[in-house]
């Protein structure tokens, strides 16, 4: 049925009882451009090479690109997490409840700070590259928190108030329940309380300190008796210019209050280390915290206890390689396409071809459906053997790897191809209009390839509305909405999700091909 659409678009009769005559004669001049194809040598080898040359770049990009991070945390469902924090604790060996007052939240760096380190060429941290970003972070968060342990990616709950999310209860790093909105400070201080009864952790908020609500419940199934429960802060690294710059935040708790099977003693201090430490993140020295007054503190933190995403392992990226390498594949597809539609024209030949099938649609037809499964070929192949080298190249090297489900792969290798297919269609009908191959390649790596270059400098709408939107087909890096991210395709990210991007270049591929039936029609050959 589609098919059928697609031919009476581009001009065949209308459907009736000439379909199957109608079908047959395109399948010929199919078979025939392909026959074609196949008789030209230089062609053939140019369609070899395209495969070959775009799994060599995914190759030497892979090597070129690794940066080895040792260990990735992975939380309650295997994915990769962020899990850095500061962290003032005691034990809990039972039921228990902890309340404290969040009287205030704020960056711990001055704009001014943050400013004359730059200038100076260092980070406030002192190295070089990584400065610092004033202001308060979105999700800088500070709060209680429960937990078996401080391993990474241990499973936990916390309630805590945000930069700009108001109060939230988060658990297992994914979890997320609102509670009371607005900033915390001085005029607006939140109370935040975490219950603890086996297994069930209860979280509540309070604006006075006297009217509870419970913001949620969660179970934290296999949770052992004695578990860490304290006030920690963390800052997530926030994107600016398309990169993500370091942040650090300070919070004060006041009125703490601890009833239960608490341990006796003073409160412990840890930094909770994860990664990016050092890197992306600064480190917090474990002394970053003082008790200013009795069941007072001041607690600063940097990182971000989340699904881990951005920037920060984005040169570890399998899919950046891949798309360096199909990159290279439609360079050589695009001019095999625009070749396949205008040789005839070169060579005078594109008369006989219209008096042999008047129907000039059918021919248009016919040359794009071959050269689009030629590309569709093409882009599968490659795709295929450059996924399974470069993610072994990248992982031999000590590179994390996010988890790449079977479908998503699948929806990589086979999207790709129809990324090539679709372009070499696309391709077909600009030769068919301008007649002229290095026109019609120009126009066609204009459309394609150049705005998947130049997408990151224009506010990413050339990558929503081009047909570099389709390279979105190929996105494989998660996204959360409880992380601010530099979700950019420099860092791996596309503007609109796969299929619609590659539903975009669909869009202008059957544009091009109605215009170029129309031109053929309407202009002499």
């Amino acid at each position: 049925m589609g098919v059928t659409w697609m031919l009476a678009m581009i001009g065949a009769t209308p459907p009736g009882s000439e379909q199957p005559t109608r079908m047959t004669a395109v399948a010929r001049l199919v078979r025939a451009e392909l026959t074609k194809f196949r008789s030209v040598r230089a062609w053939m080898i140019a369609i070899c090479a395209a495969g070959i040359g775009s799994v060599l770049v995914a190759y030497l990009s892979a090597l070129a690109s690794h940066a080895p991070i040792p260990a990735v945390p992975t939380g309650y469902g295997g994915e990769p997490v962020s899990d850095t924090y500061m962290l003032v604790h005691r034990s809990l060996a039972g039921d228990g409840t902890l309340t404290a007052r969040v009287a205030s939240l704020a960056a711990a760096h001055s704009a001014a700070a943050s400013t004359s380190a730059t200038a100076a060429g260092t980070s406030s941290r002192g190295r070089p590259g990584y400065p610092q970003q004033p202001g308060l972070a979105p999700w800088a968060k500070a709060g209680i928190i429960v937990e078996p342990d401080m391993r990474q990616g241990t499973p936990y709950a916390a309630v805590l108030v945000t930069g700009s999310h108001g109060v939230r209860m988060q658990y297992d790093y994914n979890r997320d329940i609102p509670g009371l909105a607005g900033a915390a400070g001085p005029s607006s201080p939140r109370w935040l309380r975490l219950s603890r009864a086996g297994d069930v952790i209860r979280c509540y908020d309070s604006a006075d300190g006297h009217s509870w609500r419970k913001i949620g419940v969660a179970r934290l199934a296999g949770l052992p008796r004695a578990v860490q429960i304290g006030l920690f802060v963390t800052s997530a690294a926030s994107p600016a210019g398309g990169t993500e710059t370091a942040t650090t935040a300070t919070a004060r708790f006041d009125h703490i209050v601890a009833r239960g099977a608490f341990s006796r003693g003073p409160w412990t201090a840890d930094a909770v280390p994860g990664v990016g430490s050092g890197d992306v993140y600064p480190t917090v020295p474990a002394d970053s915290w003082r008790q200013v007054a009795a069941g007072a503190l001041t607690i600063s933190g940097s990182g971000d206890i989340a699904p881990l995403v951005g920037d920060i392992i984005s040169a570890q990226w399998a899919g950046a390689s891949i798309v360096n390498g199909t990159i290279v594949a439609l360079l050589v597809v695009i001019v095999l396409a625009t070749v396949l539609a205008t040789s005839e024209y070169r060579r005078g030949l594109i008369r006989a071809t219209f008096a042999a099938s008047p129907r000039r649609g059918r021919v248009l037809a016919a040359k794009a459906i071959a050269a689009g499964a030629l590309g569709f070929a093409t882009g599968t192949t490659a795709t295929a053997i450059s996924e399974v080298l470069t993610r072994h190249v990248l992982a031999a090297s000590g590179s994390y790897l996010f988890p790449q489900s079977g479908p998503a792969l699948a929806r990589v290798v086979i999207g790709t191809g129809l990324l090539l297919g679709l372009t070499a269609a696309l391709a077909v009908a600009l030769g068919m209009m301008l007649r002229r191959g290095t026109a019609a390649v120009t126009a066609g790596i204009v459309l394609v390839v150049l705005p998947g270059i130049l997408g990151s400098q224009s506010g990413n709408w050339l990558m929503r509305l081009t047909p570099a939107a389709a390279f979105a087909i190929q996105a494989t890096l998660p996204r959360s909405s409880l992380v601010a991210s530099a979700y950019t395709p420099p860092n791996g990210y596309f503007p609109v999700s796969p299929w619609a991007g590659l539903g975009v270049l669909a869009a202008y591929t059957a544009l091009a091909l109605c215009a170029a039936a129309w031109v053929l029609r309407h202009r002499d050959a």
